[in-house]
């Protein structure tokens, strides 16, 4: 059944079947079979069809939707199988929040790369909500994200502790002075969208100090906040992990605020105590990447 699964799966995400017979090197024909096949056994029609394009009914999203579980769950099935005799290999399916996955994850993959070449990973980048709701749905064998963890399904362990700073233009007024936090409700306060980890570590360090900033802008990436505070439009509290090259290049500046450092927790987070060869030993090589880079 799992193989049914699967096809089905990349005709809703190709939304064609040519497509998703090309992909899964099959005719579409046997594809057509295979969808077929599986709507007889569920008992009704999950997909509306069309000369054009190619749907879900409202049958087909909840199949979908528990289509993805199964499946993840049945690769990690066979990976613990595998595991009893052989090395760390695989696939591996990880999760990141912005920061952790933008500006640390690639120096461990390529550590992770270089030791052990039989593992496969894949990468998604999200904020720190859709990762959570990713490993739950188990289409992530591992998270890592930035902030508080309050989730009671899943495992989760501290990794790191990350300081954020108030990085501002490289000509700001303010720049080589010591200045409080309340001495910045003036600005404009460039911060990441609800959702992500860095948002929540704003709104915390605002509540801690009862600060109120008058103007503030909502962006979807750290790098387009940091393009953005380097060409004057405001300031910014980030991840200090995120800013090493402009700060060296002196694109940006850091804030000499009183209150400050403020700092957060990067944290793992699993489904399962279950783990693969493959992804204690991810863990094992992040754990030693953060202690040895300790801010």
């Amino acid at each position: 059944m799992d193989q049914y699964l699967e096809v089905f799966i990349k005709v809703v995400e190709k939304e064609n079947f040519s497509k998703a017979a090309e992909e899964l090197h099959m005719t579409q024909p046997a594809v057509s079979q295979y969808i077929r096949t599986l709507e007889e056994s569920i008992g009704t029609r999950l997909l509306e069809r069309s000369n054009k394009y190619v749907r879900l009914n409202k049958a087909g999203e909840i199949v979908y939707h528990h289509a993805k579980e199964i499946v993840a769950l049945y690769t990690k099935m066979q990976s613990l199988v595998e595991d009893l005799t052989n090395n760390a290999s695989g696939p591996l399916a990880i999760g990141a929040s912005y920061t952790f996955g933008e500006y640390i994850l690639p120096h461990i993959m390529a550590r992770l790369q270089e030791q052990y070449p039989l593992i496969y990973p894949s990468i998604k980048i999200h904020n720190t909500k859709e990762i959570i709701e990713l490993v739950n749905s188990h289409q992530l064998d591992i998270g890592i994200i930035e902030g508080q963890f309050h989730e009671k399904t899943l495992n989760s362990e501290v990794v790191s502790e990350d300081q954020m700073v108030i990085v501002a233009p490289p000509h700001h007024r303010l720049l080589g002075k010591t200045v409080r936090l309340s001495d910045l409700e003036e600005e404009t306060w460039i911060l990441r969208e609800t959702g992500s980890g860095t948002r929540e570590a704003s709104e915390n360090l605002f509540r801690m100090y009862n600060f109120n900033p008058k103007k503030v802008m909502e962006f979807g990436s750290t790098q387009l906040i940091k393009e953005s505070v380097e060409a004057g439009l405001g300031i910014s509290l980030v991840s200090r992990w995120a800013i090493g090259k402009e700060l060296k290049n002196e694109y940006l500046g850091v804030l000499n605020v009183e209150e400050l450092p403020f700092k957060r927790n990067f944290a793992i987070i699993t489904h399962s105590t279950y783990q693969t060869k493959s992804l204690k030993t991810f863990i094992e090589t992040l754990r030693q990447y953060m202690a040895d880079h300790e801010q």
